[in-house]
């Protein structure tokens, strides 16, 4: 076995119980992800769907103002679907590709009310099937609408599971299949809540805030070439 093989086979595992319970203590004070506080705050899985939508490359101060705005005009599948497409996009904007997002909007209340009784499913599998939804949005459907089991992995846990070394993995997609394999089932929930927070907060993309980081210790720092 060479030095290289010997130092991969006895690096200890990945602390992740450790971690996650330490970003969840240190995080308190950021502001938490805008889908999250509106699970916490009890609002319907219909209202997460199309705000999850809204915030696709659009950030939370912007979804934060968009989606109350929407949901005063029309917040069932039948409201939405009686303002049309035209005055949907002219409520939404300007968030990102409001156009689209608004043609996805009525063709999911469509199907909402065509094959769900105008409810919006907890399956995985029926929220995937629905125009313009992708995992990440299932899956905070799932788990923030519903309270249910599921992992939302976006760019932000896509990015840090892998600087951490606790997986290897291309795209988010890759990820959260990696994640179901191995991750705690008491940590599914929360994962994502608190990598967006620590993401968006201190471990950005380029140039993350290593110094101010209270899980620095235990990460392999891995892609990172700048750092403060």
């Amino acid at each position: 076995m060479s030095i290289d093989e010997t130092s991969i086979h006895s690096r200890a595992p990945f602390p992740i119980d450790q971690v996650l319970a330490t970003l969840k203590r240190e995080l308190e004070h950021f502001t938490q992800p805008l889908i999250d506080q509106m699970g916490d705050q009890g609002t319907t899985p219909f209202h997460v769907l199309i705000a999850t939508i809204l915030s696709l490359r659009t950030k939370d101060t912007l979804t934060a103002v968009v989606a109350p705005r929407i949901f005063a005009q029309a917040d069932t599948p039948q409201a939405l679907l009686a303002l049309g497409e035209a005055r949907v996009a002219e409520l939404i904007y300007p968030v990102g590709f409001y156009r689209n997002k608004a043609r996805s909007i009525i063709e999911i209340c469509q199907r909402l009310l065509d094959q769900h009784d105008g409810k919006v499913p907890a399956e995985l599998e029926q929220l995937l099937a629905l125009p313009g939804v992708g995992r990440k949005t299932a899956n905070l459907v799932v788990t923030a609408g519903y309270g249910l089991p599921g992992i939302c992995v976006d760019i932000h846990v896509h990015r840090i599971c892998n600087r951490w070394g606790y997986v290897n993995t291309r795209n988010p997609d890759a990820t959260e299949l990696a994640l179901r394999a191995q991750l705690p089932p008491i940590h599914w929930l929360s994962i994502n809540r608190l990598l967006v927070t620590l993401g968006q907060n201190i471990c950005h993309p380029t140039s993350p805030k290593c110094s101010q980081c209270p899980i620095a210790a235990h990460c392999g720092q891995i892609g990172v070439t700048r750092r403060r």
